[in-house]
């Protein structure tokens, strides 16, 4: 239905999509997930030309979109966009928000689109509200009256840029459960949402956006529970990590723990467990024997709360918990007893020590 080549944007200097190619098939629903400024808004304003694409071609039930000789409007009302603002005309009821556009575009009389705005109306949960005005509804209210408006004009595909970033917690749910029901009626739609269970929930697929491209696809389960690529599995689990490099054994420890406290703070992690980190990071240090490259890296995952430290470095494959020409037995028995578990692992010329806590 929807098939994607080579599709960039730039402005100016300033590249914001890069080589996107994407095929979606008619009843599919696809969440596009990723952090902000990735272009993933910019995609889909560019899927029914708010912008106009820099290069690359958009194939809409392979008419091309981009070509100078297609009806572009005809195509564009196979397309219903659904923003985060509503976009509700104030001076218009509901009803009249959702009857303007098949009257005056699609030619339909007034009685035929007014049966059908308050069929619609029903459909989302609001026939009470039919005269009501924009003012007089709350968030939730008036996104789903967009969506309604939106499915006035028949729509093949429905295109949602973040339907509830603009609403309160307690609003999104209504929201959300108008766009389950449709996906259950087998309608088309391309979601940008940052609600990540409700991504997981609807979709055949989901598109993870970093850097201007799709970095990762794949089914929800594999998206959310096993993601292949290290961007994706940081964003998934929201994992922060800090690094520390070390050259020298006359490294500034004052300076590495105050960065690991502030890390720490930031994060709200507890006194008890920053106090293990400082003390399980400098037993670790005290054990290297080689100090020409260290890398010490602390990683905090806010889903489950996991922490992790690991220290790499260069030079020969040295086990220090092993090592009885290294090994100092108090610090071994401190390490191990602070953390959940202590990896070794030698690869590429570098010793790693992964501890979890």
């Amino acid at each position: 239905m929807i098939s994607v080549r080579n599709l960039s944007k730039h402005y100016g200097d300033l590249v914001v999509l890069k080589d996107i190619n994407i095929d979606i098939n008619k009843g599919e629903v696809i969440s596009i997930i990723g952090p902000s400024g990735t272009g993933k808004s910019t995609l889909l304003r560019c899927l029914n030309l708010l912008e106009a694409p820099t290069g690359g071609s958009i194939f809409i039930d392979d008419v091309p979109l981009l070509d100078k000789s297609t009806n572009v409007p005809k195509i564009r009302q196979k397309m219903g966009m659904v923003f985060q603002s509503f976009n509700l005309y104030a001076h218009l009821s509901v009803l009249g928000n959702l009857t303007i556009g098949p009257v005056k575009l699609l030619g339909k009389s007034k009685a035929d689109a007014t049966r059908k705005a308050v069929q619609l109306l029903k459909l989302v949960g609001l026939a009470e509200k039919v005269n009501s005005f924009p003012d007089e509804l709350s968030g939730g209210q008036k996104q789903r009256v967009a969506i309604a408006r939106c499915m006035a004009m028949e729509p093949e595909i429905l295109l949602f840029d973040e339907p509830t970033s603009a609403l309160d917690p307690t609003m999104v749910s209504e929201v959300l459960a108008v766009i389950r029901r449709l996906s259950k009626e087998g309608m088309t739609m391309v979601i940008v949402t940052h609600e990540m269970e409700f991504a997981r929930n609807i979709s055949n697929r989901v598109f993870y956006m970093d850097e201007g491209v799709i970095y990762e696809e794949g089914s929800p389960q594999q998206i959310f529970e096993n993601p292949k690529r290290e961007k994706t599995k940081a964003f998934i689990h929201r994992i922060r990590s800090m690094y520390y490099r070390i050259s020298s054994p006359d490294f500034d420890l004052y300076a590495m723990q105050a960065e690991m406290e502030a890390f720490c703070e930031k994060h709200m992690l507890s006194n008890k467990v920053t106090g293990n980190l400082l003390l399980v990071a400098e037993e670790v240090l005290i054990l290297q024997s080689d100090f020409t490259d260290i890398i010490l890296s602390l990683s905090y995952t806010e889903k489950d709360g996991s922490i992790e430290l690991e220290c790499r470095s260069a030079g020969s494959a040295v086990n220090p918990l092993m090592d009885d020409t290294l090994k100092d037995e108090l610090g071994v028995k401190l390490i191990k007893a602070k953390c959940k578990s202590v990896d070794y692992s030698y690869k590429n010329g570098h010793n790693s020590l992964l501890l979890k806590m």
